[in-house]
């Protein structure tokens, strides 16, 4: 029993061993592999090209509300504007962030969640580096209420944009 039990711990025993043993796992791994391969060729997904932070939207904003958020916004508290200028049938729009020069906007949608109309903006840009403001349209008030991510401090406020006439 001594000599048994001094040979399986010698290094190239326990080499051979754990050889053993890889090459065992590998072979049930193969084997495993091939039988879990399905049996019919699926049709590849389509490849979506648009950035990952900015996901589909899940339902397009109807005309009319889509329309309500069109315009030019400021925000009181540091002279901020934001320019929705278009938008299209499947949510993205095109818009512009002013403070007060241009600073890029990497993506922007507009969608409905409920009965609700959001907008969504991100900034990427020098010392915007992936900004991104979450905001809401409130009919009765006619404001884009909402938060604001500040990436480079990693903190979010509540801000609020009002109507420029």
């Amino acid at each position: 029993m001594f000599a048994f039990s001094f040979y399986m711990f010698t290094p190239s025993a326990r080499r051979i061993r754990v050889n053993n043993f890889l090459s065992g796992c590998l072979m049930v791994s193969a084997l495993g592999l091939s039988a879990c391969k399905p049996k019919e060729t699926v049709a590849p997904v389509p490849v979506v090209t648009t950035p990952a932070s900015a996901t589909a939207p899940a339902a397009a904003a109807p005309a009319g509300s889509v329309a309500k958020v069109k315009g030019r916004w400021l925000r009181p508290d540091g002279g901020y504007i934001l320019a929705i200028t278009a938008i299209a049938a499947d949510g993205r729009a095109e818009a512009g962030y002013f403070n007060p020069n241009p600073i890029k906007v990497a993506w922007a949608t507009v969608t409905t969640e409920g009965a609700y109309t959001q907008v969504k903006v991100e900034l990427r840009d020098q010392n915007y580096p992936g900004c991104l403001y979450k905001l809401t349209y409130l009919a009765d008030k006619d404001r884009l209420v909402g938060t604001y991510f500040q990436a480079q401090q990693q903190q979010t406020y509540e801000v609020e944009f009002v109507r420029e006439p």
